[in-house]
């Protein structure tokens, strides 16, 4: 996420120093979650959204900012007591990650990939009844025509689902898996994987899809497809989830080896 900000600030071209020196100051060094909140108001006017996407990802940007440094300061703390004013209170949380998803009417590729990760670092702090209600929106962008997307919402959606919800989506999960586009299934294989370490249930689904990872590896083996990384990373991944499928199966994995 450090290395996304880092991109952000470079796109809005912000570079402090302080007076006294040549020293570099970060740009965020001196937010106030309040001023960041009040400036979170656009994402609720579809015509701001759509006419300044810059201003969005930088507001977001600052968001995270502020959600990264409490992360880190509750991780360091050596003082139980003390209090981080710049966190992000659950009904804060929540509130901004429902007007989040209000910027998925902006076509702009660059807010749509800072979208996908803000509600992916945020859901942890939200009440997972409210962050399901904004899986219709992800599994629309599962099904759309451009790959970024499809890979981003997958992503995202592996982390606010349960299985009850996974059920729903199986369809498109294994369709993923077996996508003409590598990132798309990679983020589908690593999803899946995550999922079955999940609960019992969630793998109970995912094993279903055995025949589309066992595809997803033969592609890459046979050489049907354009080797690169990510066609490498292809069949790493599905090697990875059919072995956790076949853990306690031994003439399954040596067959797995074999092949």
């Amino acid at each position: 996420m450090d290395q996304f900000l880092k991109e952000v600030e470079e796109l809005v071209g912000v570079t402090e120093k302080s007076k006294d020196d040549d020293v570099e100051v970060h740009p965020y060094a001196h937010l106030e979650k309040s001023k960041v909140l009040q400036s979170a108001r656009i994402f609720h006017d579809d015509k701001l959204v759509r006419e300044r996407p810059r201003k969005c990802c930088t507001i977001i940007a600052q968001i995270l900012y502020l959600h990264n440094n409490a992360l880190n300061s509750k991780d360091i703390s050596t003082n139980s007591n003390s209090t981080n004013y710049n966190a992000l209170t659950p009904t804060e949380a929540t509130e901004l990650f429902f007007s989040a998803t209000k910027l998925f009417v902006s076509p702009d590729p660059c807010l749509r990939r800072i979208v996908y990760l803000f509600l992916k670092e945020i859901q942890p702090l939200c009440d997972p009844s409210d962050v399901i209600i904004v899986t219709s929106c992800l599994t629309k962008d599962m099904t759309c025509d451009i790959p970024l997307y499809r890979a981003n919402a997958i992503r995202v959606l592996v982390n606010i689902i349960d299985s009850a919800m996974l059920g729903a989506i199986e369809r498109y999960m294994k369709q993923a898996i077996v996508d003409k586009d590598a990132m798309v299934r990679n983020a589908a294989l690593v999803a899946s994987s995550h999922l079955f370490e999940m609960c019992g249930d969630n793998a109970t689904i995912v094993r279903r899809w055995i025949g589309e990872v066992q595809e997803a590896m033969m592609k890459q083996t046979n050489g049907n497809q354009r080797r690169g990384k990510e066609n490498d990373m292809v069949q790493t991944n599905a090697i990875r989830l059919l072995c956790q499928m076949k853990g306690h199966d031994r003439l399954g994995m040596a067959k797995l080896v074999q092949q």
